[in-house]
């Protein structure tokens, strides 16, 4: 299987033996003997390319997770007598990778020399399926899928302006008021967005605010608030330097704000591979007492 996939992966036998370290007929012989054990054809060689049939692009798909099932069934024997092993691939958000999550993959690195990290930080939505990625830290509310979560914390926002802007506009009262001023948000297809707030009788209100600013990134837009240009709504993990600065001013810090939270996702899987277990453990260990 494993010559099959090499070759199938490289388009070549010559390129599969040098990743196998073994000789270009013996890569030949092994499939061969695949195809005569299977009593099909898996591969069509001519002189220029290898192409797979409709039976071996069904059985290279298995091949591809019975190998990773092996290497994970070897790697998790081995860290179950000894240290952890192996690459954990990651990918969180980019202000909260840099600033909350990294530090505290650094130390998950100091205390497993063994594990290698790939450590993705992007805004957007990744497909971990995909892309296969190990572990996504999301923040906010998760959309329907089979992807496993566990909690991190919870996500507390704020709502706040430059001292600029409330010069120029006034500072609003109460979340009503809102509708006459300028939001700072996430790019959505709306030009309007609506935030979520709970009132004296404890009951939640929805409050429409027009959007000038837009974009994908949460310092891009703090930026902006910074700068003026309207009302922002983020979470205070984000905002609590800019508004220890005096940058920023909260304001309807009366009302109550729909909180996030933050988690962990990984795919469901049978066996999940110890070091992705241990990692998980350790995320969640870490954020318990993290204030934002």
């Amino acid at each position: 299987m494993t010559a099959f996939v090499s070759v199938v992966k490289n388009e070549s036998f010559s390129k599969a033996a040098d990743e196998l370290c073994i000789v270009r007929s013996a890569v030949s012989s092994r499939v061969n003997s695949l195809e005569e054990r299977l009593k099909v054809q898996l591969l069509i060689r001519t002189t220029r390319k290898i192409n797979l049939t409709e039976d071996g692009l069904r059985f290279y798909e298995n091949c591809l997770n019975i190998l990773k099932m092996l290497n994970e069934a070897e790697q998790e024997t081995v860290n179950q007598h000894g240290n952890l092993m192996g690459t954990i691939r990651i990918t969180a958000p980019l202000t909260f990778g840099v600033n909350y999550l990294s530090p505290i993959l650094n130390e998950f690195l100091d205390l497993h020399p063994n594990i290698s990290l790939n450590f993705d930080l992007n805004d957007r939505a990744v497909n971990i399926l995909e892309e296969k990625i190990d572990l996504a830290i999301r923040i906010g509310k998760l959309a329907d899928s089979t992807l496993m979560s566990r909690n991190l914390s919870p996500s507390p926002r704020v709502i706040s302006a430059s001292p600029a802007y409330i010069d120029k506009n006034g500072e609003p009262n109460t979340p009503n008021e809102l509708s006459r001023h300028i939001g700072i948000n996430y790019s959505y297809a709306s030009k309007s967005q609506h935030w979520q707030f709970m009132g004296k009788n404890n009951e939640w209100s929805t409050v429409s605010i027009p959007s000038r600013f837009q974009a994908n990134n949460g310092d891009v837009l703090l930026q902006a608030a910074i700068n003026g240009l309207g009302i922002l709504n983020l979470p205070t993990f984000m905002c609590a330097d800019a508004i220890n600065k005096k940058l920023l001013v909260p304001i309807l810090t009366s009302y109550k704000l729909e909180h996030d939270t933050i988690y962990v996702l990984y795919p469901q899987q049978n066996h999940l591979p110890r070091r992705i277990r241990v990692l998980i453990d350790f995320l969640i260990k870490k954020f318990k007492n993290v204030k934002y």
